[in-house]
């Protein structure tokens, strides 16, 4: 037996374990549950300020940060025939949209910024996460919107 032979015969164990330890950490990584949201992540904040629309609730907070654990929120009524995008700029004008229709993505609410490396505003349509986003989303009369800021979850 060569010490090349030898040093070969070492490694291959190591690359095994190697290799092993690497995929179940992908697995791990990639999969995924259906355990619902904590309620960390969507608690309201407690002091609600005056709404900007007429059937519009407002509880942002004037923090520019964007801080989830205030979680602010932001909920409407739906109208038929209008989408959940058009609703919130007619609730709150000063809201920050990238894109339009429906590639449109919601930045910030009531001057709260979300941080883009760790939260984003989820929309919500009668206590349910959309699907959809928000300037594909058609409401309907009865609908319950609601803005939430949110972290990413890992």
């Amino acid at each position: 037996m060569t010490l090349r032979t030898l040093r070969d015969a070492s490694a291959r164990p190591l690359t095994a374990l190697t290799a092993v330890l690497l995929t179940a950490g992908l697995l791990a990584g990639c999969s995924s549950t259906d355990e619902p949201a904590t309620d960390a992540t969507t608690s309201t904040a407690s002091e609600e300020t005056s709404a900007p629309a007429d059937d519009a609730t407002d509880e942002a907070t004037d923090d520019e940060s964007g801080d989830a654990e205030d979680a602010p929120e932001l909920s409407y009524d739906g109208r038929t025939g209008t989408t959940a995008l058009d609703l919130l700029l007619e609730a709150d004008p000063s809201a920050q949209v990238t894109g339009e229709g429906e590639n449109a993505f919601v930045t910030a609410i009531d001057g709260v910024v979300a941080d883009p490396d760790s939260e984003f505003w989820a929309l919500y349509v009668n206590g349910e996460m959309a699907t959809v986003g928000a300037g594909s989303l058609e409401t309907k009369d009865g609908d319950e919107i609601t803005w939430k800021l949110e972290t990413f979850t890992s």
